[in-house]
């Protein structure tokens, strides 16, 4: 069984918000409603609401205007966009880079992509699984996952791997358009085959990056999620460990949506 961190409340309602502006319910320009309203409309405190107006401030989607509120901005620029997990997923060569596919696989949808994409429980989906290797020792594990409308007419589901990256791939052969991706980071415990895949003992956590690749009107195409092994002290409990990780997903804004170029 995996277990998973939740978000603190701020971060959930920022992410909300961030939905809204992306489809258009709070447009560019436009002022989003007022503290009193959001705690009123989501049930939330004023601290939350408070916090997860700045978040959104920090990261360029939202502005304050003396006089006038706040304001709803153009999507933020995004800064060393190469350097972001979820671009790579999406981005990467498999038959150039360093690693290895070790797995296709129609699989039962886990419950955090089936959530993302909008599948119902237990619906089967295509995973294609790479193992990203440096010097031989395993340093990322990237599954990615991709419903059946999507693999029609590909070759995803081919245990040779791709000549291309998964976008190039489906924007040559679906003729569609990937726009931007969105990222939640948690952290879990592996579950069955992951340790192996990735060198881990048992019980050892692991960081979650699950990576939602839309189109320009938000409806999400296709989920990879990037596992992150954690090495750490024997002596640090696990408890420990999730508070550390509620402060790495905040310093990496969890949650963040992104610009594709």
């Amino acid at each position: 069984m995996a277990y998973e961190v939740e978000p603190p409340k701020y971060v959930r309602l920022a992410q909300t918000i961030q939905r809204r502006i992306e489809d258009g319910t709070y447009p560019r320009g436009t002022r989003v409603p007022s503290e009193n309203q959001l705690v009123q409309s989501f049930g939330k405190s004023r601290p939350t609401v408070v916090r997860a107006l700045e978040l959104l401030k920090r990261d360029g989607w939202l502005e304050s205007r003396q006089g006038y509120g706040t304001i709803v901005r153009d999507r933020p620029e995004v800064v060393g966009q190469k350097d972001r997990r979820g671009r790579e997923a999406l981005e990467r060569d498999e038959s150039q880079a360093s690693g290895r596919l070790v797995e296709v696989a129609e699989v039962v949808v886990p419950a955090r992509v089936a959530s993302a994409l909008d599948l119902p429980k237990k619906a089967k989906i295509l995973m294609g699984r790479f193992l990203v290797e440096e010097e031989g020792e395993a340093v990322e594990l990237v599954s990615s996952y991709f419903p059946a409308g999507l693999v029609e007419g590909t070759e995803l589901a081919s245990t040779e791997g791709l000549a291309s990256s998964v976008r190039e791939h489906l924007e040559a052969k679906k003729k569609i358009r990937f726009d931007h991706v969105t990222e939640r980071v948690s952290a879990r415990l592996p579950e069955t085959g992951e340790a192996g895949l990735s060198g881990l003992p048992d019980g050892v956590p692991v960081l979650s990056v699950l990576v939602i690749a839309c189109d320009a009107s938000g409806q999400a195409l296709q989920v990879s999620e990037v596992l992150l092994p954690v090495k750490r002290p024997r002596s640090l409990t696990w408890a420990f460990f999730m508070e550390r990780v509620t402060r790495i997903e905040l310093a990496l804004s969890a949650w963040e949506a992104m610009a594709l170029a």
